[in-house]
């Protein structure tokens, strides 16, 4: 079982949130064609041409770390207020923003974006702001939570084009007020309990 992040109709009507037609996305089946694209993004950018959904179990620490927060895609502030795991249209445009940001100034490092490469980016990027000091250890203690106990740190490869392809869909979301779901389970029509 893994995450979906699922485009809804925002608000949602009466009980449930009714699923954003795939023909939204329909146009995110062009990047398959890109020459030269990985499989990885030409496949998310399938699904989400296909089905309107990010499998987001893939990209939940490195989202994490670039936005600073735990949980995000897992909407689990919502969740811990007692609501529905969604992400509303400016919590779309925030991810979408962040992640935008990120990729833009990764390019220059490289098209891999691996855990060394994150942590070499971010660092870049905080030691410019007002409190780099406290930002840079921050950062320090955010990288070395997430190796494991004997210091080995996460494995995950991405491609700023395919960290991209997930921005353009909280984007898309974000433009077209549309809301975001965090669905743990298989079904497409998410329900509030």
């Amino acid at each position: 079982m893994g995450l979906d992040n699922v485009a809804v109709q925002w608000p949602r009507t009466g009980r449930f949130y009714d699923p954003v037609a795939p023909a939204e996305f329909v146009d995110f089946g062009d990047i398959v064609d890109v020459p030269g694209i990985s499989a990885p993004t030409a496949a998310l950018a399938e699904l989400i041409a296909k089905t309107g959904t990010v499998r987001a179990t893939a990209y939940t620490e490195v989202v994490d770390l670039i936005l600073g927060l735990d949980g995000v895609l897992y909407a689990t502030e919502a969740a811990a207020e007692d609501e529905d795991p969604v992400i509303d249209p400016d919590g779309c445009a925030w991810i979408a923003g962040g992640i935008e940001r990120f990729v833009a100034a990764h390019r220059p490092h490289g098209e891999a974006v691996t855990f060394e490469s994150v942590g070499v980016v971010l660092g870049s990027l905080l030691s410019d702001g007002r409190l780099a000091e406290q930002q840079l250890r921050w950062l320090d203690s955010r990288l070395a939570a997430l190796r494991d106990d004997s210091g080995a740190a996460p494995q995950w490869t991405f491609t700023c084009a395919e960290l991209s392809v997930v921005a353009a869909f909280y984007r898309r979301c974000a433009d077209r007020g549309f809301a975001v779901y965090a669905e743990s389970a298989a079904p497409r029509r998410a329900h509030q309990p």
